[in-house]
């Protein structure tokens, strides 16, 4: 007998409970065991959000860990390093690991099985070859001008730079896996697998007599990020080939390059956007300011976790349904939007209620940054307010419009930073931040408005099905 929870209410509550709440379990019942592709959608949000919370914790714990080892100096100058590398690999993708969650539904949907072997083995060749260049050029850069860097940042960052092309060919196994809807193999690697394994290396190395330093920390990030990789790589690399069959394949870099450019961009912009803060923090404070802003935009991640697992979910139904079928597409969008807010809300207040004593646990200082949460909090609400609205517009053929936008928003923040910092020191980076998430919220949801006519936003109550392009 399949477990359901409207069985389960029915023999764990009593009879007059248990009827009141039927339509409640009924409908979580239709959302999670639906064959169809709303269901599917749903159960991988729901897998990739409890990955996100648990991956949370992990990450949590492992912070805190690591700031108490290393003292908030060590620990800002590795965070500070560690956040760049992990904005670089992304943009090292040039894309692809966004495009092909757009390309392998399309290509099975319209059994373009050539199209589809050739690009699932481009992606992680064009990608793994890219990433390795471009740190390659970077530590040459670092080198050339370690003059002109702070002492402490040029060996470190060095080493960072080692971890570049895995990270880079990670995100593209997730892509692969996301498209699939393999929520497990998408993101148990990066959220759960290699920050347990940098906590464990470190800890050996500790062990090991190592000094408790930035440069410790990285040795260890390294090789958990290679350890990491190259599983995954195996394994997901396994499972496509028992799914596509052997066959000739056909390769369209040129027109692949030219969608994923604009989905670089997008990409980019929000990846450098979402971290901008931190960098900008570090280059007009000292690594003990980067230490406490990075412990409170840790302690901030439980609210972003609902976003990033609900756009895990749905983006590949996001384009399946921009090449069939539009009132489908408006309808699904729409829903959403109501995934992300409600579980975005509740977790806000339970990070602004527990976030002090969380803070505390970093150590003495850290606390500073509990105030700034509730600044922070107001951007990340209101980017959840408008659902995945980037992943609409880049899965349904509007990448470059979502592209300027992020730029500007990119743009706003940058400006603002640059202006607010230097005089209010952290509370000028999180006034920036917030300010500059309130933007891109209201225009990314504008945009959908006129590029499909769906209304991401909340409390608008519909749509206008007949989209204008």
């Amino acid at each position: 007998m399949r477990f359901s929870a409207a069985t389960t209410a029915e023999r764990l509550l009593p009879e007059r409970l248990a009827l009141r709440v039927r339509p409640l379990v009924d409908r979580i019942d239709r959302f999670v065991f639906d064959s169809g592709e709303r269901g599917q959608a749903g159960r991988m949000s729901l897998i990739a959000f409890a990955i996100r919370i648990f991956s949370a914790a992990i990450a949590f714990v492992s912070q805190v860990l690591l700031a108490r080892w290393m003292g908030s100096f060590e620990y800002g100058i590795f965070v500070l390093v560690w956040t760049t590398m992990v904005i670089a690999g992304n943009i090292s993708c040039l894309g692809f690991h966004t495009s092909v969650i757009r390309y392998i539904p399309e290509y099975r949907e319209k059994r373009m099985l050539p199209e589809l072997r050739g690009v699932l083995l481009t992606s992680r060749l064009f990608v793994l070859v890219v990433s390795s260049a471009i740190a390659g050029l970077a530590m040459l850069a670092v080198w050339l001008l370690s003059g002109r860097i702070e002492a402490y940042y040029v060996v470190p960052f060095i080493l960072g730079l080692f971890c570049l092309p895995m990270i880079a060919l990670s995100d593209v196994l997730q892509g692969i896996s996301r498209a699939h809807s393999w929520a497990v193999s998408a993101l148990s690697p990066t959220y759960i697998t290699r920050p347990v394994l940098i906590l464990a290396f470190m800890a050996a190395a500790l062990a090991a007599g190592y000094q408790p330093c930035a440069e410790t920390a990285l040795i260890a990030t390294i090789l958990a990020t290679y350890t990491t990789t190259i599983v995954q790589l195996v394994s997901v690399t396994g499972r496509v080939d028992r799914r596509v069959e052997p066959g000739p394949r056909a390769y369209a870099l040129k027109g692949w390059i030219a969608v994923s450019l604009p989905i670089f961009l997008v990409e980019s912009f929000f990846f450098i956007l979402t971290n901008a803060d931190v960098l900008m923090v570090g280059a007009f404070m000292q690594p003990d300011d980067v230490a406490v802003y990075f412990a409170t935009v840790k302690t901030l991640a439980l609210v972003h976790f609902v976003y990033f697992a609900v756009k895990a979910g749905v983006a590949q139904r996001y384009a399946q349904f921009s090449h069939t079928d539009n009132a489908r597409l408006a309808a699904f969008a729409r829903e959403t939007v109501a995934w992300t807010f409600w579980p975005s809300v509740v977790m806000a207040l339970v990070v602004l209620v527990l976030g002090e004593p969380m803070l505390k646990l970093f150590g003495p200082g850290f606390e500073a940054g509990y105030p700034l949460l509730f600044l922070l909090v107001v951007g990340v609400v209101a980017r959840a307010s408008v659902g995945p609205c980037e992943s609409l517009l880049t899965m349904s053929g509007n990448q470059n419009a979502c592209a300027l936008v992020y730029a500007a928003t990119l743009t706003l923040n940058v400006g603002l930073s640059f202006m607010l910092i230097p005089q209010f020191g952290l509370w000028g980076a999180a006034l920036a931040t917030a300010a500059a998430m309130i933007f891109e919220a209201a225009a990314l949801s504008w945009t959908a408005w006129r590029r499909l006519g769906i209304a991401m936003v909340i409390f608008l109550p519909h749509s206008r099905m007949e989209p204008s392009r």
